[in-house]
């Protein structure tokens, strides 16, 4: 059923005002989907994570009429100053939208505007970052309904961060989004993006998002993901990096929505002097499963990269990471380090973690490392002492554990309001002081 299904869908869809460059592409995805099919635990990177409970489900491509309103949206804008792009049910929404404050050489279109205005640029780019060799890859760009492009000017220094929001309402129920996300940062040039995905109502929806990023000589690109989704929707991101020399991409994941999330990051350090950060954070509950997969490719000689990623695990939530560091032989004087830590709230919540390393250069400084653990009791037992009730010693303690990884966000407006969730997430959590630990 699975194929046949996405196929019909595929049929199904009118491209007319597409441009003749899109179809090939378009086809060519699907017949990649076709052959992989939706993956497997066969495959190595999918071992802890199965797709099955959707595989089979008839998700209608598009949603009903919506009544949401900019006020629906007003506790998840940040800061509402911000240029912000409304992608409501998987559609652009110029309704919900506001680029009033968009700092000049700074370009945002939507993607049937983009591939009008902007043909060259678009089809230099769309698909040629993001490959078909990846299933959920494919099927995106087979179906993809709408997204935003981005394209920071040559030497344009934007200090104004662009807030793209991925917003779900009631009207999504059973259905299937495939946003597209393309972002270039030209020579010399600096961007600051947030990409957030939430869910107004708690309907079943599937979500399948795809970034590209083209980082420019020099460039630098902060780049943001809040995943908010309905704890009954099912979300899968790719952002796929191309990075040339002396440029600089800083990624910061955090995840605490849907009832299963997988979250791939993938960069290629593929000029000189190139720097790559990837952070992140998740938050486990009940019995939310979530993964997140990097891959760091260092393809050219004195880059660096740094890694760490921290999650909270709650009840029977399971967690899993698998971070790569690639070397190739001319990579020279790389730079690497990686490190992933766990917390587990209760002896039923579960971390697969494997952080790699694949070095195929003799000339290399590079760690990695992963721990899993439980509350420390003995800054408990402090903190009771003087008088911290058990419970808010305990939700102290678990914020500390994650509070690091926050700091590492540049922006500060988004850091607070990631610190706020964090905190919120476990104001009335019930920490089990039992931990069973176990390394991946």
């Amino acid at each position: 059923m699975t194929i046949p299904h996405w196929q019909a869908a595929f049929a199904a869809r009118a491209g007319g005002d597409e441009p003749r460059w899109l179809a090939p592409l378009r086809q060519s995805a699907m017949a990649s989907f076709a052959a992989l099919g939706f993956p497997t635990r066969a495959l190595e990177d999918w071992h802890y994570t199965s797709l099955s409970s959707i595989a089979d489900v008839p998700y209608t491509i598009g949603s009903g009429a919506s009544s949401t309103t900019v006020a629906d949206l007003t506790p998840y804008m940040i800061n509402a100053d911000w240029p912000t792009i409304v992608l409501l049910n998987g559609r652009w929404s110029p309704a919900l939208s506001s680029l009033d404050s968009l700092p000049g050489g700074v370009l945002v279109l939507d993607l049937a505007t983009a591939w009008r205005e902007q043909p060259a640029m678009v089809q230099q780019h769309l698909g040629t970052v993001a490959v078909s060799e990846h299933a959920m890859t494919s099927l995106n760009t087979a179906l993809m309904q709408d997204g935003v492009v981005v394209v920071v000017a040559k030497d344009v220094v934007s200090n104004t961060p662009i807030h793209i929001l991925h917003v779900a309402d009631a009207a999504a129920e059973g259905a299937a989004r495939f946003p597209r996300t393309l972002i270039i940062a030209e020579r010399s040039s600096k961007v600051t993006l947030l990409e957030s995905f939430v869910g107004l109502a708690d309907v079943a929806y599937f979500t399948n998002h795809v970034a590209e990023v083209v980082v420019g000589d020099n460039a630098t690109v902060n780049h943001m993901k809040i995943q908010r989704e309905s704890e009954s929707a099912t979300h899968v991101s790719t952002t796929e990096v191309h990075q040339a020399r002396d440029s600089h991409y800083v990624n910061f994941s955090m995840a605490m929505g849907a009832t299963l999330s997988r979250t791939n990051v993938y960069t290629v350090l593929d000029g000189e002097n190139c720097g790559a950060t990837l952070n992140g954070l998740y938050l486990g509950k009940g019995t939310q499963h979530t993964d997140h997969q990097t891959r760091i490719e260092h393809a050219q000689p004195n880059c660096f990269s740094r890694e760490l990623y921290k999650g909270v695990l709650d009840d029977a939530s399971h967690a899993v990471f698998n971070g790569k560091v690639y070397v190739h032989p001319v990579a020279q004087k790389t730079d690497g380090k990686q490190s992933n830590h766990t917390l587990l709230l209760s002896p039923d919540a579960r971390i697969d973690t494997k952080p790699q390393l694949e070095i195929f250069a003799d000339d290399v400084k590079c760690t990695h490392g992963a721990t899993v653990g439980r509350m420390d009791e003995a800054g408990l037992f402090y903190m009771k002492s003087r008088g911290v009730p058990s419970e808010t010693a305990r939700r102290l303690l678990t914020y500390a554990f994650a509070a690091d990884v926050l700091e590492t966000i540049e922006n500060e407006t988004v850091k607070h309001a990631l610190e706020q969730l964090t905190l919120e997430r476990y104001a009335g959590s019930a920490v089990h002081p039992v931990i069973v630990a176990r390394k991946g």
